[in-house]
């Protein structure tokens, strides 16, 4: 029996330094080292900073049983496909609500295994401030404005024309894609807004304050108004207005009535040369036309056409229609309403002007008369129209592109 005794015990303790060692294995707990691109070299080398949607490799051991990833505190989906024990890929979520993560897990980065967790330092951080639009960019001191665009987290100030800056009262919401903001006084200067947060500062292709860029009618000091509607200059009508605008004004349009010339509901201009030549081969996209409006009464039928002279056949038309997609539309004071000329576009093939396909080209717009700007209410349905009441001013035209 004893013959057998030493090798059975050896055997055991062999067998049990085995799972010793397995269990070590296995309840390691996880290690980051670093982040690196996802993208082949030379851009392979380790990252210092990441934002939002950037796909990234977490690098280190221990990632097998990987069941959690956070960034910033923030839960990230995962493909386990796309790990192994040394390495992670993984896309940063591209919308990671800033404004609502957790302070204190900022700038980090934290992997949960079934064997443990392990939380590394390092900088999340959304690119700087988008600026695609105002809802007013005429607007005067002491009215609140809408700046809408993207990354509108952790907003430290708005910067008006003339270095003018507003750090209180800046509302953002959640998704940071834009944030309201009351207009200073002093403002004597055109230019570009900016909105400085933590991370950066952004600034605006849109100009702010601006009546003269790419004016075709300011109806003051750029006056290119033929014939039409009245032109007036009543703040008691339309509050917040700069000098002279347009007015649309019409009761108890009928049904189906394109009659825009014999009633007050048509500008038009005889604006030339609002673009060099050299641009007309430019894509349309990269350039709007622009223009305030104040809807005073709603407006829930009828579209405004947007278009060539009144003599030229209709080619490329734009259909301002803003109730489709707000029922009963009116505003609340001037809003500046942005047209890409793409948004120009012929006829459909069941007779819609400006349904059709759109413009490729400045040129395709403007065409050889290089004339624009002639605005005509018409009302294209059965439903008649109790009242208009509209007023339409700074209608001008530039790049909206860098």
């Amino acid at each position: 029996m004893r013959t057998y005794k030493f090798p059975v015990i050896i055997l055991l303790l062999l067998v049990l330094a085995g799972l010793v060692a397995c269990d070590k294995d296995n309840d390691g707990k996880p290690v980051i080292t670093r982040l690196r691109a996802s993208s082949p070299a030379p851009n392979d080398s380790t990252l210092t900073v990441a934002g939002p949607g950037q796909v990234v490799v977490i690098q280190g051991s221990g990632f097998a049983s990987t069941t959690q990833i956070f960034f910033n505190g923030y839960p990230t989906p995962f493909n386990s496909a796309l790990l192994s024990d040394n390495n992670i890929i993984v896309a940063i979520p591209a919308d990671m609500p800033f404004a609502s993560l957790d302070p204190a897990q900022l700038n980090t980065v934290k992997v949960v295994t079934r064997n443990g967790e392990v939380v590394f330092s390092f900088p999340v951080i959304p690119p700087p401030a988008i600026l695609s639009s105002a809802s007013n960019e005429n607007a005067k001191a002491g009215e609140r404005i809408t700046i809408m665009g993207n990354n509108f987290f952790f907003v430290e100030k708005v910067i008006f024309p003339g270095g003018i800056a507003v750090t209180t009262n800046l509302g953002t919401v959640a998704a940071g894609t834009s944030i309201e903001v009351t207009v200073p006084a002093g403002i004597t200067q055109a230019g570009p807004l900016q909105v400085v947060t933590k991370f950066g500062t952004g600034s605006s292709v849109f100009l702010f304050n601006d009546f003269s860029t790419g004016m075709i009618s300011n109806f003051d000091d750029i006056n290119n108004f033929s014939w039409g509607c009245p032109v007036k200059d009543d703040a008691a009508l339309f509050p917040g207005n700069h000098g002279k605008y347009a007015h649309l004004t019409q009761d108890n349009i009928p049904g189906n009535n394109w009659d825009w010339w014999n009633g007050k509901r048509g500008v038009i201009t005889n604006a030339k040369d609002w673009l060099p030549a050299s641009e007309m081969s430019n894509p349309a996209a990269n350039y709007a036309m622009k223009f305030d409006i104040y809807v005073k009464e709603a407006w829930s039928t009828g579209v405004l056409l947007i278009g060539p002279p009144p003599n030229d056949t209709w080619v490329y038309m734009h259909r301002y229609e803003p109730w489709k997609n707000t029922p009963n539309f009116k505003t609340n004071g001037w809003i500046t309403v942005t047209v890409p000329l793409s948004e120009f576009r012929k006829k459909s093939a069941g007779g819609v002007d400006g349904g059709g396909d759109p413009a490729s080209t400045v040129g395709d717009v403007i065409g050889s008369i290089n004339e624009i700007a002639k605005f005509m209410f018409v009302n294209d349905t059965g439903t008649p129209i109790a009242k208009l009441d509209i007023a339409i001013d700074n209608i001008r035209v530039y790049k909206i592109v860098k």
